[in-house]
């Protein structure tokens, strides 16, 4: 409880109405421990209180240190799933994450067959049944890091561009429709945080190294 305090002290009015906002007492709590976490490790990186730090939004909601100076090129996106959350943070690079707890879903084949581009599905529905429903999650991340990454958010079809989404396999952003040549310059990462649960990272640009850590929110608070 005094975790829970400490982080809510820290969001900005906006924060905790938007977190007031929300119906069930679980999706408060996410919202306010989620943004509370992320100031905590950005006034880390950043050597500033983090209930001193200000956000920007771009047009798709994407968000941002509202004050370049104090920023100092750092970029930085979050997702959340089920119980775990995983924040990235790069410097001068676009980025962007996403993760999902792997669960059964009823329509998830119809979902891929209405998002996912053809090669894609064609990949999904080549693989034995039991790694479909996996590589499903897969594909999801990797586009929507992506896509967050590129700030557009689902603004941007999801069915325009091909990754790969083989359990097993690597990461990677095969073809963007259109823009063939970009795709050079994007780097993805899949990444397996804890059993039951797929992420993946996107960022504009090889990365020099990917360091990962995992803390409980005791760890970050105290």
């Amino acid at each position: 409880m005094a975790q829970r305090q400490q982080l809510w002290s820290t969001l900005s009015e906006a924060e905790q109405g938007r977190a007031e906002r929300f119906h069930f007492e679980r999706d408060q709590l996410r919202f306010a421990v989620g943004r509370g976490v992320l100031r905590n490790l950005l006034g880390r990186y950043l050597g500033q209180r983090p209930g001193q730090l200000a956000f920007r939004y771009g047009p798709y909601g994407k968000p941002a240190l509202a004050d370049a100076a104090v920023e100092g090129g750092l970029r930085f996106n979050l997702s959340h799933s089920h119980e775990l959350a995983l924040y990235a943070f790069v410097g001068e690079q676009e980025i962007g994450v996403d993760i999902e707890h792997i669960r059964p879903l009823a329509d998830w084949e119809s979902l891929a067959r209405q998002v996912f581009s053809a090669r894609e599905n064609q990949t999904l529905h080549g693989l034995p049944p039991e790694q479909r429903l996996e590589a499903f999650y897969n594909c999801w991340t990797r586009k929507e890091a992506y896509v967050k990454a590129g700030g557009a958010g689902l603004a941007q079809p999801l069915d325009q561009f091909d990754v790969s989404l083989t359990p097993g396999q690597a990461a990677q952003l095969l073809h963007i429709e259109g823009r063939a040549d970009d795709v050079a310059r994007w780097f993805l990462h899949g990444l397996k945080p804890a059993p039951d649960y797929v992420a993946a990272l996107a960022i504009q640009g090889l990365p020099r190294r990917i360091s990962l850590w995992q803390w409980s929110i005791e760890a970050i608070v105290t």
